[in-house]
């Protein structure tokens, strides 16, 4: 197998990642995330002193910065966004817990938000051993916001938002449907990628009495359920980004304990591509 190209950003001599032009919209939900919520995320920031402090949470942060596939324009990634996005808001975060399981990806990321001021923590490990070092790293009483983005359905351990859940955290969850329609009869099997995703899902969804898109509904359906039983409450409009071919490519789930959160990003989403979890087409 060929070694894939590492690609250098000329402005900075550090590496970055490869994405799709859609990765721009998951960048525009987290911006717009983070300005609508500045107001709520103040209350949480110091000074005074005794306040608990607000974190931004990234387990699959990738570089910082990305090629667009196809194109010679490279764009911020996710935490730089996130960054900007809180210090402009008049409300910045007062820390940012990024990891990715590539040491030179971490490395770039650290470097960059160090660039523009920030002083991020950052990991270099699997997230399912991330999270247990940011969960013991923020304060449980702060307000927290984690984007979880895994480049594959693999990566999207539940157990990873089982821990994070125990936090005050709003969750904004990519989950890749791409993924999920190519590959559904090698993840089902027993111990496989689904286990981890949804585990006990075989006790509640039978897929020889399915459609393989019922199956995938109802999967995602119990995937929801078990989320809302750590209390934290998937909002309603579940937005769907598509690719240039009209092709699913991923959901972006908003999940919080908080009902003006859940407002936030109702009032943020796109309506047009609020979907129900659905396989036509």
């Amino acid at each position: 197998m060929a070694k894939k190209e590492i690609i250098l950003d000329p402005a900075d001599g550090l590496i970055v990642d490869d994405v799709g032009k859609w990765a721009t919209e998951k960048h525009a939900r987290v911006e717009a995330y983070i300005k609508i919520a500045s107001a709520t995320r103040a209350k949480y920031v110091p000074p005074p002193a005794w306040r608990a402090g607000a974190s931004y949470i990234e387990l699959f942060s990738g570089p910082g910065r990305s090629l667009v596939r196809g194109t010679k324009r490279i764009i911020d990634g996710s935490p730089l966004v996130a960054y900007k996005a809180a210090q402009l808001s008049g409300a910045p975060f007062t820390a940012m817990h990024l990891n990715d399981f590539d040491a030179e990806k971490s490395a770039a990321v650290e470097k960059r938000i160090r660039a523009l001021g920030g002083a991020p923590a950052c990991y270099n490990d699997p997230a399912v051993v991330a999270v247990d070092k940011v969960v013991a790293a923020v304060n449980p009483k702060g307000l927290h916001f984690a984007f979880l983005d895994p480049y594959n359905l693999e990566g999207l351990s539940f157990e990873i938002i089982k821990k994070l859940s125990k936090l005050k955290v709003d969750l904004l969850i990519h989950v890749s449907v791409h993924d999920l329609q190519r590959n559904l009869d090698a993840y089902s099997r027993p111990g496989d990628v689904l286990d981890t995703f949804a585990p006990g899902w075989s006790k509640h969804v039978d897929p020889k009495m399915l459609s393989q898109n019922s199956f995938r509904a109802a999967l995602m359906e119990y995937w929801l359920s078990e989320i809302r039983k750590l209390g934290k409450l998937p909002a309603e409009g579940v937005e769907l980004v598509e690719g240039s071919k009209g092709q699913r490519l991923y959901w972006l789930v908003f999940a919080s304990e908080h009902g003006i959160a859940r407002r936030f990003w109702d009032a943020i989403r796109n309506p047009m591509r609020q979907t129900a979890m659905n396989f036509d087409g």
